[in-house]
Order: structure tokens, then C-alpha cells, then sequence
């Protein structure tokens, strides 16, 4: 399949991708439509790797825009990996220009685990 023009763009949490190729899934299977390899990997990895539902982290990703330091790439990473743990949040934050305080990333972990 190729791709003439993009119409839109949008971000969406890892959740979001779930329950949209959870659709997907469905209308083939009721349609009796072969999945495609490609297809099939990406929706055992959307369901391997989603720790929320789509609406909780879509709550969060707004929560997260709230705070100081936060960009929308990083609050979409944080909601899509969720982490627990001060080094798993380092992680996200390894290539910014500045680095979070101890408090600061106990306030996100505790976020995060507010959604968990």
C-alpha cells in the first residue's frame, strides 16, 4: 500500500493504538479478511506493551502537560511506558539539555502511579 498524502497528524498514547487496532481486529475477523504479518506483530506488541487504558492515559498525558519541565514528547513517552522508578523516568529524560530534581521525579512517578 502506498501513501499519497497525509491528511492529518495527531498524537496518541500507546493505549489509543491498542483499542484502535483492537477495531481493526475485529472488522477483519468479522469479515473474514487475512491479517497481514506486519498487523498482526503490531497489535501483540500494542497489547504486550500498554499498562492503562486509553482514557486514563490520555488523562495523564494532560496532568503531566501541567508540570514545569514537561514537553508533550516526554509526557507521551511517560504515558506510554509508565514508569515506576526515578532511573526508569532518567531514561526518558537521558537526552534533554536539563536534569529533574530528586522531588521533581518523585512527582512524576507518583503521577504516573496515580493512572496505574
Amino acid at each position: 500500500m502506498k501513501v499519497k498524502a497525509v491528511l492529518s497528524e495527531e498524537r496518541v498514547t500507546l493505549p489509543e493504538v491498542r483499542e484502535v487496532l483492537a477495531q481493526v481486529e475485529a472488522e477483519r475477523i468479522a469479515s473474514e479478511k487475512e491479517m497481514s504479518y506486519e498487523l498482526r506483530k503490531s497489535i501483540e506488541h500494542a497489547n504486550q506493551t500498554s499498562k492503562m487504558p486509553a482514557d486514563k492515559s490520555r488523562e495523564l498525558v494532560k496532568e503531566l502537560l501541567t508540570l514545569e519541565k514537561m514537553k508533550p514528547d516526554i509526557a507521551y513517552r511517560i504515558a506510554n511506558t509508565a514508569p515506576r522508578s526515578r532511573d526508569e523516568l532518567r531514561a526518558i529524560y537521558a537526552k534533554e539539555k536539563f536534569s529533574l530534581t530528586g522531588e521533581e521525579l518523585d512527582a512524576i512517578v507518583g503521577i504516573v502511579q496515580n493512572y496505574l
